[in-house]
């Protein structure tokens, strides 16, 4: 899953209606759906495989990312909760492109079927989660044009890890080098003390076959 996240003063959206006059699809203006005041525009894009897991992930992130300063005026001090500002999710597929040449190819997006439930339920996760009333979206699948006054200009780009990136955090990363530090002492430990046991009577052996060796040589010497 990847989010686009933008600090801004004002934004909107709005979708524009078709209608259909011998076989000529008209455009006839475009309708607001929703509109914010301050606070943060999400762009989102859903991949084929990801889960709720991602967008716990991704909602957490997003509601607790610090783009706002605070009273006494420091910079990344504040979140859009913290300061109890809007924010407008648009679905965005083309996050997901991946291009094949100058091509732009959408085969990594989560098919629209299966999108809009996910989508619908990431809306409810940021509700959930934050004031139900300041979170304003979008029209799935809709022809829209986001009006943004990007506010800085700000504007972050987050992504869901993927399968295996944990390592990629420090803190994780140290913890997994404690545990592989731990594992390889603990396999030290143990051929040390057998190793022990095995040589002993190696060290006997290899006695007895230089002495063996040397009979042989001194028989073999003219």
């Amino acid at each position: 899953m990847k989010a686009v996240v933008q600090r801004v003063t004002r934004a909107s959206v709005t979708a524009k209606s078709c209608i259909l006059l011998c076989v000529v699809i008209t455009n006839i203006g475009g309708e607001q759906i929703s509109a914010i005041g301050r606070g943060i525009c999400v762009l989102l894009g859903i991949s084929l495989e990801d889960t709720q897991k991602e967008v716990e992930h991704m909602v957490r992130k997003i509601l607790n990312l610090r783009v706002f300063e605070d009273e006494s005026g420091k910079h990344w001090s504040k979140s859009v909760m913290d300061k109890q500002y809007e924010v407008l999710c648009i679905s965005q597929f083309t996050l997901q492109c991946v291009l094949k040449g100058n091509k732009p190819d959408f085969h990594l997006a989560m098919p629209t079927e299966q999108a809009e439930s996910f989508y619908n339920s990431f809306l409810e996760q940021l509700r959930k989660t934050y004031r139900p009333e300041l979170i304003k979206d979008g029209k799935f699948g809709a022809y829209m044009q986001v009006h943004i006054q990007n506010d800085g200009p700000v504007t972050i780009e987050l992504e869901s890890p993927a399968l295996g990136a944990a390592t990629s955090d420090p803190k994780q990363l140290s913890k997994l080098e404690k545990q592989q530090q731990r594992k390889e002492k603990t396999r030290a430990k143990g051929p040390s003390e057998s190793s022990k046991e095995r040589n002993a009577p190696r060290k006997e052996d290899r006695s007895a076959s230089s002495g063996a060796e040397g009979d042989v040589s001194s028989e073999r010497e003219p």
